[in-house]
């Protein structure tokens, strides 16, 4: 019986001989999923951008390179995990793959429950991956927008930090869609204030806006 974590999804299941993507599109049925079969290296990109599968399986055959091309393609096209499915065990190519963008492998898993559980576990990487990701961008474009505030205007960071803050609490916004405001400002008018694109300036220390 298929975990309720893991809920209805579209798999794409790429390479490898033409039964052995079969038997994994059976199991993926029984575990209540969709399968998407793919065999050709040119077609897999196209279908990937085409379909949005929400997560991949590449097959991995005779020819690694071509598995590591198929793992290319698919993660260039796709914002999902990419699994690679192995018939035995290959620690080289599981480094090479790594690199790639693969987020887990299996090797020669029949096993309905084992699939499962695996699919479940690198969603979840998955979305942590892209969680951390994009509070690392988001935490490096405020911090780009201080920096620019604080060569304009001579001030330290935390002051800078105040203007940023109380701009965003005066017009309802987030902190970093201001401080996007403030660098997309500067790179497209380097030699102006960040007040040209809407930022309302404050005085540093300002107890209304600083609080």
């Amino acid at each position: 019986m298929a975990p309720e974590s893991v809920p209805h999804l579209r798999i794409l299941v790429a390479d490898g001989r033409h039964e052995r993507r079969e038997a994994i599109a059976r199991t993926l049925a029984t575990l209540g999923h969709d399968a998407l079969s793919e065999e050709a290296l040119e077609r897999v990109g196209p279908v990937t951008a085409a379909e949005h599968p929400d997560a991949a399986i590449v097959v991995v055959g005779e020819s690694t390179d071509r598995a590591l091309d198929m793992i290319d393609k698919i993660v260039h096209e796709a914002a999902c995990p990419v699994i690679a499915f192995l018939d035995v065990e290959d620690t080289g190519f599981v480094k090479r793959a790594a690199k790639r963008g693969i987020f887990a492998y299996l090797t020669a898993a029949e096993d309905s429950r084992e699939l499962e559980s695996s699919i479940d576990i690198v969603l979840h990487r998955f979305a942590e991956y892209h969680g951390l990701e994009g509070a690392f961008a988001r935490r490096a474009v405020t911090e780009r927008a201080k920096g620019i505030l604080m060569e304009r205007h001579m001030i330290d960071e935390q002051g800078a930090f105040n203007l940023i803050r109380a701009h965003a609490r005066r017009t309802n916004r987030k902190v970093v869609d201001v401080a996007e405001a403030i660098v997309a400002s500067h790179q497209v008018l380097p030699s102006r204030s960040p007040a040209h694109v809407g930022y309302e300036e404050a005085p540093v220390g300002d107890e209304r806006d600083s609080e």
